[in-house]
């Protein structure tokens, strides 16, 4: 019988890493949540919240529950029943948000996007120039599709959606997007925004919020949707959470405040870069593996368009008779990675790398080296060197800071 020792390395896409100086923070004894001092606590993080969102307007309210919460609350406050809204087709995420909307008696229209592409913008304007009625009430779009490692154009549908002078609602979930890479609220003209605490806030599952502006806010207040747990109309005083359903999730905002503090310290844009060097070091290492000399290739990024890849995770499509859950067993049992799995109708395809939320580079190089082994014990055709291609990654990035700092 085998013993682990050491750390796992867990480069699950979320929930992430949690810090330790987070726990900590967490780690403490009940408080009075009416007091003054969780009082203040609550408003204090939910407004520097709206700095990662990069908001000024509107306001940010929380829930003790995961994104899929969100994903309710979103549907529930916003719509009545037989309102029609237009899901951007991304993957698994976006095609249960979907459910959510079919669940509260909505009608869903889906803009259909081609397997391992991104969602088309002028798709999107396309359809909503075709509404003469209006009878879209809002167009709902996944920043960052965790079930396929893709980032999806957040600002072009925006400007689509202007385009059609369509007065929808813009609605987008980030909760795999936040704190790993750029997201606007106000500059791209989102109405609302969905987040989870599990991934990029560094944060375990349990808490999410939405994040609205007025034009949600006004909708909310005639949506004949039925709704209690998630309505926001009694939980907001003078544009600003004041309460909760039930008993307020109190250390998770002793832990919000604990990875702000590290969000800001890093500081947010810096945050997105070291995003973007792991990513590419992870999508170099996984270029390298598909350049075998097998006749069904090997192990490649999903995303066809490298504009489209996630600074998030990297999913990686295994090649046609291959099981991609092979591959994590071997991971996870004998070197302690653990990897995530493909969902939907990518389960056994794909295995996804999480870079994202608390994460360095000898992290992500030590994971890299032992999928690479368990690629060849898992029989798996690749080529050699991936890793060797992630370290090159890292240098040129190294260098071309120490060239920035020097200029």
């Amino acid at each position: 019988m085998s013993v682990a020792r050491g750390w796992q390395f867990f480069m699950h896409p979320g929930p992430t890493n949690i810090p330790r100086r987070v726990l900590q923070a967490m780690a403490r004894p009940a408080v009075d949540f009416t007091g003054p001092e969780f009082v203040a606590l609550r408003d204090r993080s939910l407004e520097r919240l709206k700095g990662v969102l990069k908001t000024r307007q509107g306001f940010v309210i929380a829930y003790a529950a995961s994104g899929h919460g969100a994903w309710d609350a979103s549907i529930a406050n916003l719509f009545s029943p037989g309102d029609k809204v237009l899901v951007c087709q991304a993957g698994y995420f976006s095609e249960n948000w979907a459910a959510t909307a079919r669940q509260y008696g909505l009608e869903v229209e889906v803009v259909a996007t081609p397997e391992r592409r991104a969602v088309d913008p002028n798709a999107v304007a396309e359809r909503l120039a075709a509404d003469a009625t209006g009878a879209i009430k809002a167009v709902l779009l996944v920043q960052n599709e965790t079930a396929t490692g893709m980032r999806h154009p957040v600002a072009e549908v925006r400007a689509a959606m202007n385009r059609a002078r369509h007065p929808a609602l813009f609605l987008v979930d980030t909760i795999s997007s936040l704190a790993s890479y750029d997201f606007r609220m106000d500059e791209w003209g989102v109405d609302l925004a969905v987040g989870g605490s599990q991934k990029g806030l560094m944060l375990p599952p349990g808490f999410s919020f939405t994040a609205i502006n007025a034009r949600a806010w006004e909708a909310s207040q005639t949506a004949r949707n039925p709704r209690r747990y998630w309505d926001w109309r009694p939980l907001v005083e003078d544009g600003r959470q004041v309460c909760f359903c039930g008993t307020a999730p109190i250390p998770y905002f002793y832990g919000l405040e604990a990875a702000l503090d590290m969000i800001e310290e890093e500081g947010l844009e810096n945050v997105f870069a070291r995003h973007r060097r792991l990513a590419q070091a992870t999508r170099a290492c996984v270029r390298v593996w598909s350049q075998c000399g097998s006749p069904g290739g090997g192990p490649e990024i999903y995303a066809l368009d490298a504009e489209a890849a996630s600074d998030s995770l990297t999913a990686v499509l295994t090649p046609p008779g291959h099981d991609a859950d092979r591959v994590r067993a071997v991971a996870a049992e004998r070197y302690g990675v653990a990897l995530g799995r493909g969902l939907g109708a990518l389960q056994g395809r794909v295995f996804r790398i999480g870079h994202m939320g608390d994460l360095n580079e000898p992290m992500l190089l030590g994971a890299l080296g032992a999928i690479e082994l368990a690629l060849v014990e898992a029989g798996m055709p690749h080529a050699r060197g991936g890793v060797e291609a992630a370290m090159d990654a890292m240098r040129a990035a190294a260098a071309a800071r120490i060239a920035a700092v020097a200029a």
